[in-house]
């Protein structure tokens, strides 16, 4: 299986842009959107990395203060990350005591959204003194795990914010925080790098010239969600025999996944599916990687909407591995339909 790598401490040259553009324009807080994939958390860290560098230049932080330093190991005494227990855990970001008290006598699970607990300690945090002079961050990711309750108590805290703390919220979908929310803080799309530069960096992360197009491709042009796709142990071979393993009904081809992995790969076939039957190129597989299917518009526009309201329950199936058969399945008399 491949490996990649990214040092949290060197951004990708499209953020490295972004993060110039963004410490020119003054303001309290933003909001970084943008589909999966282009680095809003790596942007937020960035942009909290250079407001409390010690030595900053208009690049950013500089990277070896001991501010620097303290952000590299977790332990910035004027940060506080938003974010479910989840991807705290995923990210290397310490729980608090009592949170990882309760998780490790296994009296609850990690929270897949933000606690309120959580949001109550980041605004005592951001009424506090700040320690190193620098003033005060909090970074909330991903933003649209906040719950109404956790949301409206942010409200408060940027309606009446105190005068040295920053608020950056990266989310993947802006649409769900509330509009009050968004009307409090600089908005920012994120930008998307082209094909060649995206392809240099993951040469740069140790992939292989070959291996990353087809995951790029694989990604939608998204070069943090290759990493995501090697870690899941989707590799380049599996990518190209994925759509004929589907046409035959292969559940070992999904194995190894998630439900949600599953029906995101499934997805993106039957999106390729669509564009094929109208004449268009495909985005996500090779044109030759995608099996001979004679399903009308309608029949597949059909599977695709039974793929979206799968995903509304794939984090919580009430057994994997029949969910899994059932989408194999599924796959399989989709594509195989006549018109």
């Amino acid at each position: 299986m491949m490996s990649a790598t990214l040092n949290a401490d060197l951004n990708a040259p499209w953020i490295a842009v972004q993060t110039q553009q963004l410490l020119a324009t003054q303001g309290h807080a933003w909001i970084l959107s943008g589909p999966s994939g282009l680095g809003q958390y790596d942007l937020a860290l960035a942009l909290v990395r250079a407001w409390l560098c010690e030595r900053p230049v208009p690049q950013g932080a500089c990277g070896v203060c001991s501010s620097c330093h303290a952000m590299s190991v977790r332990t910035h005494a004027d940060v506080c990350v938003l974010m479910p227990e989840t991807v705290m855990i995923e990210l290397g970001w310490p729980l608090s005591e009592k949170a990882q008290d309760e998780i490790d006598k296994k009296t609850r699970k990690p929270s897949k959204e933000i606690r309120v607990d959580a949001m109550r300690d980041a605004i005592e945090f951001s009424q506090r003194t700040n320690a190193r002079g620098r003033g005060k961050a909090v970074l909330v990711f991903p933003a649209e795990r906040m719950n109404q309750v956790t949301a409206n108590a942010l409200l408060k805290t940027l309606e009446e914010p105190p005068g040295d703390v920053k608020f950056v919220l990266a989310t993947e979908a802006a649409h769900q925080l509330l509009p009050t929310i968004r009307s409090r803080c600089l908005g920012h799309t994120m930008a998307w790098p082209d094909p060649a530069q995206s392809l240099a960096w993951l040469a740069e992360q140790g992939i292989p010239a070959a291996d990353a197009e087809v995951l790029l491709q694989a990604a939608g042009g998204r070069p943090a969600d290759v990493l995501r796709q090697i870690a899941a142990g989707q590799s380049p071979a599996w990518w190209s025999g994925f759509p004929k393993a589907m046409a035959r009904g292969e559940v070992a081809a999904l194995s190894e996944l998630s439900p949600t992995q599953a029906i995101d790969a499934l997805q993106k076939l039957c999106h390729d599916l669509i564009l094929q039957a109208s004449g268009a190129a495909p985005r996500f597989f090779k044109v030759e990687a995608l099996p001979a299917s004679k399903a009308s518009l309608s029949a597949l526009t059909d599977w695709f909407k039974r793929l979206t309201t799968a995903a509304r329950t794939s984090e919580h199936p009430f057994n994997t591995g029949l969910m899994l058969e059932a989408l194999a399945s599924e796959a399989r008399l989709a594509i195989s339909a006549k018109p």
